[in-house]
């Protein structure tokens, strides 16, 4: 008996993570698995990959900003 659809789809996007979690960190991302989901998620619902990037790099450097700011 074939495992249920929803399973091999869970086990499918489970894999699909594991490849974008090795190539985050091979990359040094800084993007951890649950943040990894997220994006993918976003993406397949329509988000431009360019325009979540973009986001992504803005709210690092208001984090980093904020830190200088508080460290001082």
């Amino acid at each position: 008996m074939p495992p249920p659809a929803g399973t091999s789809r869970q086990r499918a996007a489970k894999d699909v993570v594991d490849v974008l979690n090795e190539i985050s960190t091979l990359l040094h991302t800084g993007l951890d698995r649950t943040t990894l989901s997220l994006c993918v998620s976003l993406i397949e619902n329509g988000v431009n990959p360019e325009a979540l990037a973009n986001v992504i790099k803005d709210l690092r450097r208001e984090a980093q900003a904020l830190e200088e700011t508080d460290g001082h």
